[in-house]
């Protein structure tokens, strides 16, 4: 009988802990769910003289069409800078050609976003603008998002992300459509609701307006600094916390086949690294001070990739009802099933107000094997995590 209790005891503190993150999920989703799209105005007179930083590595492919839309929003007081980082393509030539100036940076040990980034705040410290805006070199941004992510920030000194989606690539798989509803679901859904309950919202990479006052005081060097979600927890024990504009468009590349699973690979396992790391901090931070926004971030950011937790729930469910067979009470069934329902319901809000354009309902057999495909990332976060910046079809020197 003690043993039974025991158990029940660890069932149901399980249940609880899955709880959670399926009751946050649900309320994210009902925010968004039932929330209306804001009406922007935007005044000519409010635009902060801006630097639009684009660290770029071997994106020749694409750069010269990224810049020239760029190049059509801004002002004469703007600057465009391209920081072409460890490339072995013409990525730095292309981008010239369009008319912004190209940073050229070497340095095999010191790769990636985040010490391109510091190479170019550096150039730019003696002159520097009011506001800073990153985007990545494979994004278009959609008309007057430099405008309104950039008087947004200016407006309220605080860093903004505008709504960063991919592009749907060409003859999608149904692989591709679930992906595809799984990112909307994680950089829309869950920040419009966070942004209509008046709470945080999360950097995603690309589309990000940062007031210079505020940037140029953290250290943007290194990959770990430069983690999306790990520099919005920073930026937010620093009494920053972004905001979200839900008006302001930024599309980028899916990549395809490995190179995609190793895309949401090093996507999924930095999520989970900041589940152990960061959420801790945060709930250190709420029981230090009391700030309820250490709290929700902590919450939101507890919630882990939508697949995983699919199936912690679904592996959940079946050792709740297989103890109840060998005598344990229902209590964590019952938990467990309630969280589900959550879980299901927040699913279907996002499914149904955004998700159908990319996953038609004839299609949505297609889930239970994207969760499946899936175990091999979250098997290897176990062994050997991907925390920083690895190859990618853009380091193939043939790819273009």
């Amino acid at each position: 009988m003690k043993l039974l209790t025991i158990v029940n005891f660890i069932l149901s503190l399980g249940g609880l802990i899955l709880f959670i993150p399926c009751l946050i999920f649900f309320i994210e989703c009902f925010a968004a769910f039932s929330s209306r799209k804001s009406q922007v105005e935007i005044v000519d007179s409010d635009r902060p003289k801006t630097t639009i930083l684009v660290p770029a590595h071997n994106e020749a492919e694409q750069i010269k069409e990224v810049l020239e839309v760029v190049l059509k929003q801004i002002t004469e007081r703007d600057k465009v800078i391209v920081i072409a980082d460890n490339c072995h393509d013409n990525t730095a030539e292309l981008a010239r050609a369009t008319g912004a100036t190209v940073l050229e940076r070497e340095n095999l040990i010191e790769r990636g976003k985040g010490y391109a980034l510091d190479y170019a705040m550096k150039y730019i410290q003696d002159d520097p603008p009011e506001v800073i805006v990153v985007l990545d070199g494979d994004c278009i941004i959609e008309p007057d998002t430099i405008k309104r992510i950039t008087c947004k920030a200016i407006a309220t000194g605080r860093p903004v992300q505008a709504t960063y989606l991919m592009e749907q690539p060409e003859e999608p798989s149904l692989k591709d459509n679930v992906s595809m509803f799984s990112i909307k679901v994680k950089n829309l859904v869950r920040l419009l609701g966070l942004n209509r309950l008046g709470w945080h919202c999360l950097l995603t990479g690309s589309g990000m307006a940062f007031p210079w006052l505020l940037i140029s005081q953290v250290s943007l060097a290194g990959s770990k600094t430069t983690d999306d979600m790990q520099l919005t927890v920073d930026l937010a024990l620093a009494g920053s916390t972004p905001i979200f504009c839900e008006d302001a468009l930024v599309v980028g590349r899916l990549m395809k086949d490995q190179d995609a699973q190793s895309q949401r690979s090093r996507w999924e396992h930095g999520h989970l690294e900041m589940i152990l790391v960061e959420v801790p901090r945060l709930l250190k931070e709420f029981a230090t001070s009391g700030r309820f926004a250490a709290l929700a971030m902590a919450l939101d950011i507890a919630i882990p990739p939508l697949s995983l937790l699919v199936m912690a729930w679904m592996v959940s469910m079946i050792i709740a009802w297989l103890a109840i067979i060998g005598g344990v009470s229902f209590t964590p069934a019952i938990i467990v099933a309630v969280a589900g329902a959550f879980l299901m319901t927040g699913v279907f809000l996002a499914w149904v107000k955004f998700g159908r354009s990319d996953l038609p309902l004839k299609n949505l057999i297609a889930i239970p094997f994207y969760i499946l495909s899936k175990i091999p990332i979250y098997l290897k976060f176990l062994v050997k995590p991907q925390s920083r910046w690895l190859k990618t079809e853009r380091d193939t020197p043939n790819a273009n």
